[in-house]
């Protein structure tokens, strides 16, 4: 084990000492590792990058205000994370290189999926998501630090969209006037949304925003929901962001790069199964909020579709590509979902309103 790490280690609160750390996980964001002890307790070292995430104490004490409210609503230690305090008693560590630190307790017998495999699973990480929304029913989700300002401010995603395409930086406006169409065509529906908090028909709660079903633990034996994880990005926003990204990424039938636009379209099957588990899990949600789940898996397919679109005429700036022409392709993925949601859109409607 690299000393730097046992150093760093030292410095937690650890049940033991360590006779194991290693790489664990493919986070893009933090580096992760999985660490045991000889006492046979296992925990997860993990750096915090304060390149994206630039205030470290605010970020981390939204972190330790909604786990700890979530650890007082259940007597099952593997539905929440837990953290694991420095030898001084704070949620991390600062060390001498300039990089962040934090540890969380292990969860024991648990899975996590990179896709669900059956419409089952599917619920299942619905449960947990819609768990996790419904412990925090009483939290006041305005005392939370705000990690991305503006980050499903739907219409600012417009006008910065709107920036891109007037600079036209590199010259590819004229390539995409198709898709430059369709997300104008859509900006009024796309900023329903955040009208309807502003006018407060809409409640603000604390929302995990990453809502990718491999943040999801789920119990090895058993498949059914543990615990939602990688909490950085929790703070205040619309319990129909969380719902609409999960939907939108889990039930597309195409990978979120896909060349061949035939083979994109939302899996109605998988939908239902989500909606689900989510409704019931989260009984709390209002009937406006109900009644706009279709409009959320919607706006954060045309959102995410624009951003990407953004991206791809500043030059690749944001998302990392890998080959020519990968962000437009992701584009147009986001974009095809959404015309497919238009052509079924009465039958996601009634789905919900018959459950």
């Amino acid at each position: 084990m690299d000393q730097t790490l046992y150093q760093i280690l030292d410095c937690f609160q650890l049940e033991g000492n360590v006779i194991d750390c290693h790489a664990h996980g493919n986070g893009l964001i933090n580096k992760t590792f999985s660490v045991e002890t000889d006492s046979h307790k296992r925990y997860v070292l993990q750096t915090v990058n304060h390149h994206i995430f630039q205030d470290i104490d605010r970020l981390m004490n939204n972190i330790q205000l909604v786990t700890s409210h979530l650890a007082e609503q259940t007597d099952d230690p593997r539905r929440v994370m837990h953290l694991t305090p420095t030898k001084k008693g704070d949620a991390y560590l600062a060390w001498r290189d300039g990089s962040f630190w934090r540890v969380f307790e292990f969860v024991e017998d648990a899975i996590c999926l990179e896709r669900p495999e059956t419409p089952r699973d599917f619920y299942e990480c619905a449960v947990a998501f819609g768990e996790f929304q419904q412990m925090l029913k009483d939290f006041p989700a305005d005392t939370l630090y705000e990690v991305i300002p503006n980050f499903h401010n739907t219409p600012d995603r417009f006008r910065i969209f709107r920036e891109a395409l007037a600079a036209d930086r590199v010259g590819r406006a004229k390539e995409v006037q198709a898709e430059i169409d369709f997300a104008l065509s859509h900006e009024q529906e796309a900023g329903q949304l955040v009208t309807l908090l502003e006018a407060g028909e809409l409640p603000l709660r604390v929302t995990h925003n990453d809502t990718k079903i491999n943040n999801v633990m789920l119990d090895a034996k058993t498949r059914t929901a543990l615990c939602v994880v990688d909490l950085d990005t929790v703070m205040p926003g619309l319990s129909l962001y969380d719902y609409g990204d999960a939907v939108r990424g889990g039930a597309s039938t195409g990978d979120e790069d896909e060349k061949d636009l035939s083979k994109v379209e939302l899996d109605l099957a998988m939908f239902e199964s989500f909606t689900k588990g989510y409704l019931a899990a989260c009984p709390n949600l209002t009937q406006r909020e109900r009644e706009c789940m279709p409009l959320g898996v919607k706006t954060i397919a045309l959102e995410l579709g624009l951003r990407f679109l953004t991206d791809y005429l500043d030059g690749d700036r944001y998302f990392a590509t890998k080959r020519e022409d990968q962000n437009l392709d992701r584009c147009r993925t986001q974009f095809k979902l959404v015309q497919d949601m238009e052509a079924k859109w009465d039958q996601m409607n009634d789905f919900i309103a018959n459950l």
